[in-house]
């Protein structure tokens, strides 16, 4: 049952940020149980324009370290010119690591 939960979340997500995409890229996270990562994705080229883990930062808590990831993700992407983005939480719901890393990133300077 929880699978089937998982599955309709990540899908009810994505659909609203297909909509939400089609001029801005995407903010991409993913969640392992040790480390998160996040990479903002042009969808209409295909390319990757900034990534950031925690696998490569060193921090105290798991929430930490997202949000260390969000503060170098944005710093990443504004040296690249990208300001807007849209935030793809995937099938993860919005709190913990994932809000941690999402209000670090608009500290940052990201827009979404």
């Amino acid at each position: 049952m929880a699978a089937a939960n998982t599955v309709r979340r990540k899908l009810r997500a994505r659909r609203k940020v297909r909509v939400a995409a089609k001029e801005r890229p995407r903010l991409s996270v993913f969640r392992s149980s040790k480390h998160i990562y996040a990479q903002i994705i042009d969808d209409a080229s295909g390319t990757t324009l900034a990534a950031a883990s925690s696998a490569k930062l060193s921090s105290g808590t798991k929430s930490d370290a997202a949000a260390a990831v969000g503060k170098a993700l944005a710093e990443a992407a504004t040296a690249n010119g990208v300001t807007q983005v849209v935030f793809d939480r995937g099938q993860y719901r919005y709190h913990g690591r994932v809000k941690a890393l999402a209000d670090a990133a608009r500290e940052g300077g990201l827009d979404f």
